[in-house]
Order: C-alpha cells, then sequence, then structure tokens
C-alpha cells in the first residue's frame, strides 16, 4: 500500500484514513509546532471562508503519487466561541461522486492555533493540531498539521488559495518552508486542478 494512501481522503480536517500495519514506516520526524513561526496577528474572520488546496507536502507523500492526488476544497465558517466549522469536498476516487467531510477547528492557545473537536470520534488519535503559519487571506495560506497516533506521527503541509492558481512566488515560499521542515522535493505535490465538485 503506497503511504499516501494513509492520507488518503483525508483534507484540512476530513477523514484521516489508517490501515493497520505490521510495521511502522520510517517517517522523516514530525516537528514541533510551536517551533515553528506563527501567523502575526492572525484574523478569525478574514481566514473563514472558501480555499483550495494548491499545494501539499508531508512526510507519507511521494511525488510517484503526484497523479493520484486531485484538488479539493476547504469552507471554513466562523462561530461565536472562535471555532470553525469545516466542511471538506474531495471527488472521489471514482472520479464521479463528491465526498464532503465535516469537522470543527476548536481555537488553540493563540490566535492561529487550532486543535481537532470530537477526538475520540477518531480511532486510535491521540492529538491533532493545526498552525496557521502565514496567510494574506485573499490570496494564499500556509498551515502545518501533525497528527499523533500510538508509534506514528505525521505530518503535513498546505497550501491555500483562494483560487486554483497560485504565483510562482508562493508556491516557491511554500516550498521553502516544507523543506526547511526536512521534506525533500518527492514529498512535495501539487494537486490536480479540477472543477467537478470543488467548484460548486
Amino acid at each position: 500500500m503506497p503511504q499516501g494512501l494513509l492520507w488518503l481522503g483525508f483534507s484540512l480536517l476530513g477523514v484521516l484514513k489508517i490501515e493497520t500495519q505490521d510495521t511502522t514506516p520510517n517517517l522523516i520526524p514530525a516537528p514541533s509546532l510551536l517551533s515553528l513561526p506563527l501567523q502575526p496577528n492572525f484574523q478569525a474572520d478574514q481566514f473563514q471562508g472558501k480555499w483550495y488546496v494548491v499545494g501539499l507536502a508531508g512526510n507519507i507523500f511521494s511525488r510517484e503519487e503526484q497523479g493520484e492526488y486531485k484538488m479539493y476544497s476547504d469552507n471554513l465558517q466562523l462561530k461565536e466561541d472562535r471555532s470553525y466549522n469545516v466542511t471538506s469536498i474531495l471527488l472521489n476516487s471514482n472520479n464521479q461522486d463528491c465526498d464532503y467531510f465535516i469537522s470543527t477547528l476548536l481555537p488553540g492557545s493563540q490566535p492561529g492555533d487550532f486543535k481537532l473537536g470530537n477526538i475520540e470520534a477518531y480511532l486510535g488519535l491521540k492529538s491533532y493540531t493545526v498552525r496557521v503559519v502565514t496567510a494574506n487571506y485573499n490570496e494564499f495560506a500556509i498551515l502545518v498539521f501533525k497528527s499523533v497516533y500510538p508509534n506514528l506521527e505525521m505530518f503535513k503541509i498546505t497550501l491555500y488559495g483562494r483560487t486554483k492558481e497560485l504565483t510562482p512566488e508562493r508556491k516557491e515560499e511554500f516550498i521553502r518552508i516544507s523543506k526547511s521542515l526536512g521534506l525533500s522535493d518527492d514529498h512535495i505535490l501539487f494537486p490536480v486542478p479540477i472543477d467537478k465538485c470543488i467548484d460548486g
């Protein structure tokens, strides 16, 4: 099983599906999110809305799987308690049906830090944290996610765009941040843009 399938169907707060393995994969160590920059003066109201996932990088991705990843979208709705309802929309692997995942991001210790709500519903998941590293709100954002299971820590970096195309400079910034966390070009993907499901 390609390790990328561990993240299949997983978006900002979609369902993370992990199949039981006899051995733990030899992964690049996940960083402490507290060691990463945090978007100064995080503006929760400006961060809400629709984002396209333009770039993905992580310790379980492999460039050989590039074609398997289709672009998906996350729609964040800010609630009064400063949490977000997140609706992730993906094109199913059969390329015909749309899949919808609804989750909650709860505020973390600082503005721009979040944790997964209702974590007990995700079998084996011990912690799931998110940090907004940088964002200008109307064009792009870069987030780092970390999920911890017994004997397994995974992380991913996501490049969000308000549109499906971003400038080369934004993509280079995403690549630079990804590599600063120990990832190589082989761990960095740019999902294939699509129209079905995510433009609805």
